[in-house]
């Protein structure tokens, strides 16, 4: 059964706006001093410019259900395609417990500072990551209709958070000057200092996520020229919030006192109180937690769509293929990517403080996710030709040599970040043993996605020859 057209330029832009904004990248860029300010400019130009134009020429030129993983197919065979799909959807099962992890413990902060104190504790964590989870799967289950409101809705409550912050932080600037002192010689970062570098490539992957909308290339009314206007909205829009939210933050509170997951309610709470502004920190907590669930949703669905695909294809199980008869939905692949990701919940918060866990899968997930992003900047390049001949694409600005310098700097980007991510923090204690479990752990996911695609592609020749 087909899937129903029901995504507009305004589902895009707020599913953009949803999955890519968090106000956790804004503290834990904030808690890093006034050097994160030149150093989001950076990766805005050396990473989120060239995701851009390599996701709407991609998208414009192939708009097709599966988006990255038909991509990769397409330049360089269904081997290359199963694998960019499936170290992309493994790694957001990874990703999922951080990002719900950090909206429940925006949750907290609706009830002002009552229940702050549950925010190291792992039992609240689980149970109400779970409950988030529950939610956003159930409205995506019975349609994008319904479902994409939760996106959407999500999507305004991302930036809506980032203008109460410049608020309280123009009043604590106004009214005894600014609690970071920023000065020229303050914006420009060490790069021969170690965690700078690091830090880095954790702003690169704040920036992640325009490819993810494509997966749903199936279900946009007019996807090649949905995709590029979206694209660029949401992109400005994603870049001015990270930007005016960092300082902000800093405006309001010292470095030393953010906290990377919740600092922007921690500075409403405080610098807001101060100044007659301490009532925004409810409804701000409330927006950050609707925001964090409509990024829950936008993940869930874009994904889902791989394991739909693989279905289709036959590369899994055909059940994974099939669509709800009434909601037209793929509902099987909806149910098991949330089953996984709960596991993946419950597994993150086992034994770990809540910090604890969410630093740790944010350093799992960062490598394999950035694996299918240098198959995604390589087929950019490699299908530039095909790209250029359809008549409604959007190709990267500069012809030939334009498409080879944007897509060859994100490669190099990213290829820069997925090293770093290997470097164990300063105050690791076991540093051989952090590097170890990284690079085993990624080779173990990458491992297990040839096995698989061996196992399905035996399975589809001995069908073939018996038919």
């Amino acid at each position: 059964m087909a899937l129903e057209r029901a995504l507009k330029i305004r589902d895009i832009v707020l599913f953009n706006v949803a999955a890519i904004i968090g106000m956790r990248w804004v503290a834990l860029a904030a808690a890093n001093g006034p050097s994160s300010l030149f150093l989001w400019v950076l990766a805005a130009l050396v990473f989120f410019v060239p995701q851009g134009f390599a996701v709407i020429a991609l998208a414009s030129a192939i708009p097709e259900e599966g988006g990255l993983y038909v991509w990769t197919a397409r330049a360089f065979g269904a081997r290359h395609g199963f694998l960019a799909g499936w170290l992309y959807w493994a790694s957001n099962i990874l990703y999922f417990p951080t990002l719900t992890l950090s909206t429940v413990v925006f949750a907290l902060y609706v009830f002002d500072l009552r229940f702050a104190y549950l925010e190291q504790n792992a039992t609240y964590a689980a149970g109400a990551s779970l409950v988030l989870l529950g939610i956003a799967l159930f409205f995506n289950v019975i349609g994008l209709k319904s479902g994409r409101w939760v996106q959407n809705i999500g999507g305004v409550a991302s930036w809506l958070p980032a203008v109460a912050l410049a608020v309280v932080a123009l009043a604590a600037l106004l009214h005894g000057g600014s609690a970071t002192p920023i000065t020229p010689r303050s914006l420009m970062p060490d790069f021969g200092n170690l965690p700078t570098i690091l830090f880095f490539a954790n702003l690169c992957f704040g920036f992640a996520g325009l490819e993810l909308a494509p997966m749903l290339a199936g279900e946009v009314v007019e996807p090649r020229k949905t995709f590029p206007r979206a694209i660029i909205i949401s992109g400005l829009t994603i870049a001015a919030c990270y930007l005016i939210g960092t300082m902000s933050l800093m405006w309001a509170l010292p470095p030393g006192e953010t906290s990377i997951i919740s600092g922007v309610n921690q500075a409403i709470a405080k610098a807001g109180a101060r100044h007659g502004l301490g009532w925004l920190g409810a409804p701000v907590a409330l927006l950050m937690t609707i925001a964090g669930l409509g990024g829950i949703g936008a993940w869930l669905i874009g994904t889902a769509r791989l394991l739909f695909v693989g279905g289709l294809d036959r590369y899994l199980p055909p059940v994974f293929g099939r669509t709800h008869p009434r909601w037209k939905t793929p509902y099987v692949a909806l149910l098991v990517q949330g089953a996984l990701s709960a596991l993946f919940i419950l597994a993150a918060t086992r034994g770990d403080t809540v910090k604890g866990a969410y630093l740790k899968l944010v350093n799992a997930t960062l490598i394999v996710y950035f694996i299918p992003y240098l198959y995604m900047f390589a087929a950019a390049i490699k299908l530039r030709m095909e790209i250029a001949r359809q008549p409604q694409a959007i190709p990267v600005p500069g012809g030939k040599a334009g498409s080879l310098f944007w897509n060859g700097l994100g490669f190099l980007t990213t290829t820069v970040s997925i090293i770093l991510a290997l470097i164990p923090p300063a105050d690791t204690a076991d540093r051989r043993g952090f590097f170890v479990q990284v690079l085993s752990g990624s080779f173990g996911f990458l491992a297990a996605g040839w096995v698989l695609y061996a196992i399905a592609e035996r399975r589809r020749r001995s069908t073939a020859a018996t038919q």
